[in-house]
């Protein structure tokens, strides 16, 4: 096999050069970086990953640890973190934690014990084992999608953490269907102990109060971020005296289950109930109706996550920062509006 010897002599530059080259370790002229990538390609030099863990102590490897891998949500933040880990020379280990504290702290381990340089977690609702692993070993890591109170280093924040914003955006839909006139309008909210959970609800909350509306505990129920929870939640909100007339999911999954219980009662959407829904379909225009939906970056999530862990082991000193990105309201036909044909805003 060629080795990176063969590949500066070919390119005329030093091995040292060819090293900065391929990994990116320091700035090099155009025009010979590109001899030394034409060398790499016409000899055919392959990295010996192995070789460089021993002598940089760096594996160029991150660890995903994400819940509902099959959530589209979550399968779109994957690419987003693939892509941007794959563009910076970095291979994926990826983990399904299940949401369950005791085999998040598992997985976490697993992934630690592979010697990734760092890693990348979405947290249970119960995150202190995984903190404490984290903290016990000083892993670099950030937190996706679900933020933590974590503990403190130096006075400020611990951990690195990259989310969208959830609190306005759905103030933005209870204002929506107050606007159109609605002033029963339930909640299914996720997980508690979720911030994403939390925070949905403190815009459910907002929103009923800026629209004028009084806060009815009976019409915020709990999906728990599953289909199947979901279905069981709204059943039992529309199984109440005098019911909601519009309604709020707080994730797609949760979506699917009020769809199924909806359909289960009758109603039809949005003659009989009005429905949005946080979290945005790639097929939710296919619906009939058309859902009205809060469309988070996902795949953008996923990068600055990448973005976030490589200037975190650059500056391993640097200060903590936690990234909220905005969301979009995809205005559609579920709300009971006229067609927009899935505007943003």
């Amino acid at each position: 096999m060629p080795t990176m010897a063969d590949v500066a002599r070919s390119a005329g530059v030093s091995v040292a050069t060819v090293s900065h080259v391929l990994n990116g370790t320091r700035p090099v002229l155009p025009h010979t970086r590109q001899a030394v990538l034409d060398a790499v390609e016409e000899l055919g030099y392959t990295t010996n990953t192995l070789a460089r863990a021993l002598v940089t102590s760096r594996t160029r490897s991150i660890g995903l640890a994400v819940s509902a891998i099959s959530n589209p949500y979550f399968t779109e933040i994957l690419q987003g973190v693939e892509a941007a880990a794959l563009d910076a020379g970095y291979s994926l280990l990826l983990a399904d934690p299940h949401d369950d504290p005791g085999h998040e702290r598992k997985v976490v381990q697993l992934l630690h014990e592979r010697r990734v340089d760092g890693m990348i977690v979405a947290p249970s609702a119960d995150p202190r084992g995984l903190l404490s692993y984290l903290e016990r070993h000083d892993v670099p890591a950030v937190f996706l999608d679900r933020l933590v109170k974590a503990p403190e280093r130096d006075g400020g924040p611990r951990f690195d953490q990259v989310c969208a914003d959830s609190a306005e955006p759905t103030s933005r839909l209870v204002a929506h269907l107050a606007g159109l006139g609605h002033r029963r309008i339930g909640m299914v909210a996720g997980l508690p102990g979720l911030s994403t959970t939390t925070e949905r609800i403190m815009g459910y909350r907002s929103g009923l109060a800026f629209a004028g509306l009084p806060y009815d505990e009976r019409f915020l129920v709990h999906g728990d971020s599953e289909s199947a929870g979901a279905e069981v939640a709204v059943s039992a909100l529309l199984s109440q005296a005098v019911p909601p007339t519009a309604l709020i999911t707080g994730n797609n999954a949760m979506t699917i289950g009020a769809l199924r219980a909806l359909r289960t009662h009758r109603l039809s959407v949005p003659d009989d109930i009005a429905l949005c829904c946080f979290d945005d379909f790639a097929w939710a225009d296919l619906f009939s109706p058309r859902l009205t939906a809060i469309a988070q970056p996902s795949k953008d999530i996923g990068a600055r996550a990448v973005r976030v862990l490589l200037e975190r082991l650059a500056e391993p000193d640097r200060p903590a920062r936690t990234l909220r990105l905005p969301c979009a309201f995809v205005h559609r036909t579920s709300c009971g509006c006229p067609s927009e044909e899935g505007t943003p805003s």
